[in-house]
């Protein structure tokens, strides 16, 4: 039973008539008609006493109104919710983005985009490099902001997947005070190694240490911003982006020892499958164009 069928009979059986139905639902008359008729033959029965004027329902027609009015505002509401549900999909985009890109550099980020329809909704999910990853070729996510080195390039064909470079960051080694080896140890925050900072440690830190000196991992974690509360707090070392420190450096919590020990340059990279983002992604991947 179609909801345009289940108006006209509503308009029928408020209007009387077949023309001051017809008017209401802007149909000429003898096309209402042939619809009316049409109603008629899918369900089998005759729906409408035609022969008392003004026409009105049929007893057995008259004691399913309530139901059939019920039915029309049921479907009614179901079209509505569905056009709503398309709009807000539409209008909606997922960024996946490292924890530590979540806590300091993506509010910023946003703030520059100039979003032009307030009805543009973003969703964060902060997750490591990987799942980042993979929450984009899961089409969980439409855009993933992640950190990698200058030299590294993507794992994908580049016809599979659009990168581009969106900021710089540093990864700096800070502490609660200027630190001089003691006892010839300098205890430091590590990283697993199946993480991105664990493998960028691996990598650009380690193998640049003073040999002279002992580094001894006194706690490991996968967290950036537990690994600089360490630092506030005295436990050792922490190899940090420099954005997330920034606030500590300024009022003298954390200490840079980026002159005494190994740093490492950055780069923020936005990513995103080919042609696969809705209305909303795909402005918001023009706007981080532009920035």
């Amino acid at each position: 039973m179609r909801l345009e069928w289940l108006e006209d009979i509503l308009a029928i059986a408020e209007t009387g008539s077949f023309s001051g139905a017809a008017e209401r639902r802007r149909l000429t008359q003898s096309a209402f008609s042939r619809r009316i008729r049409q109603i008629e033959d899918y369900v089998g029965v005759e729906l409408f006493d035609r022969d008392h004027k003004p026409i009105r329902l049929q007893a057995t027609t008259l004691a399913q109104s309530d139901q059939i009015l019920a039915l029309a505002t049921g479907l009614r509401q179901l079209l509505a919710d569905l056009r709503r549900g398309e709009r807000m999909t539409s209008n909606k985009v997922v960024i996946a983005c490292q924890h530590s890109l979540t806590a300091m550099r993506i509010p910023s980020i946003l703030q520059q985009l100039p979003i032009q329809h307030d009805s543009i909704q973003v969703r964060l999910r902060s997750a490591n490099l990987d799942e980042c990853t993979g929450l984009l070729l899961s089409r969980q996510a439409d855009v993933a902001i992640v950190y990698q080195l200058p030299e590294e390039t993507s794992d994908f064909n580049a016809d599979f997947l659009e990168i581009m470079t969106i900021g710089t960051d540093r990864l700096i080694p800070v502490f609660n005070t200027a630190i001089a080896a003691r006892g010839g140890e300098i205890p430091y925050i590590a990283y697993p190694s199946d993480v991105f900072f664990g493998r960028v440690m691996a990598r650009k830190i380690l193998p640049f240490l003073d040999a002279g000196i002992h580094h001894t991992p006194n706690v490991e974690t996968a967290l950036t911003l537990a690994a600089v509360e360490m630092a506030v707090a005295g436990v050792g070392v922490a190899w940090v982006p420099e954005s997330l420190a920034q606030s500590r450096l300024a009022t003298g919590q954390l200490v840079s020892l980026a002159a005494e020990l190994p740093a490492c340059d950055l780069q923020i990279r936005a990513m995103r499958l080919q042609g696969s983002s809705n209305l909303a992604g795909t402005a918001f991947w023009s706007q981080l164009q532009a920035l």
